[in-house]
């Protein structure tokens, strides 16, 4: 497989021919494995670290049926703070590639019988993905005054910080003698 430029693989690696399967007639299947352990980016929006698991094509009267268990690994950031978050998901997809190509249908085999996973796989893995990943438990996050990671960083910010309704005490703490 050849590496862009830019240090991942293209969308270009999800895409296989199923012509043999499509002349083969309905009730024939293929098996195979996906095994790419180099950075493919899914979309515009999406880039995962690699790909494994076990894909099967079926031909049916309707067209291709995508069965697969895939572990897909991503980068994510921590939503507290914001450190990079390597993690793994299972991804267990099923769906019709219609064929010939229907107007109402969202995944279909091209008219060069080529099948591409990735709107399928982009979309099965935002909706697996969580949306609030933590690096750890116990993240302390950022301060919310000079954003220092309070994870690695000590900060006397929340020292100097006070409610601006108990300010007035706050002056009268400092005003008074010693």
């Amino acid at each position: 497989m050849k590496t862009s430029t830019s240090g991942y693989l293209s969308n270009r690696v999800l895409k296989t021919n199923v012509g043999f399967l499509l002349s083969a007639g309905p009730g024939n299947s293929h098996d195979s494995r996906l095994d790419i352990p180099e950075p493919v980016r899914i979309a515009d929006d999406l880039l995962v670290s690699s790909i494994g698991g076990t894909l099967r094509l079926t031909r049916i009267h309707e067209g291709i049926l995508v069965q697969s268990q895939l572990q897909v690994a991503l980068e994510s950031e921590c939503s507290r703070c914001l450190d990079v978050v390597e993690r793994e998901i299972e991804l267990t997809m099923e769906e019709l590639y219609n064929y010939p190509h229907r107007v109402n249908s969202e995944f279909f085999v091209g008219a060069d019988a080529i099948l591409d996973l990735a709107p399928l796989m982009r979309a099965e893995i935002l909706i697996e993905a969580e949306h609030r990943v933590l690096c750890r438990d116990d993240c302390k996050g950022l301060c919310p005054d000079c954003g220092s990671n309070l994870n690695y960083d000590l900060c006397d910010c929340a020292d100097k910080r006070i409610d601006p309704r108990l300010s007035k005490l706050r002056e009268l703490l400092d005003s008074k003698p010693e």
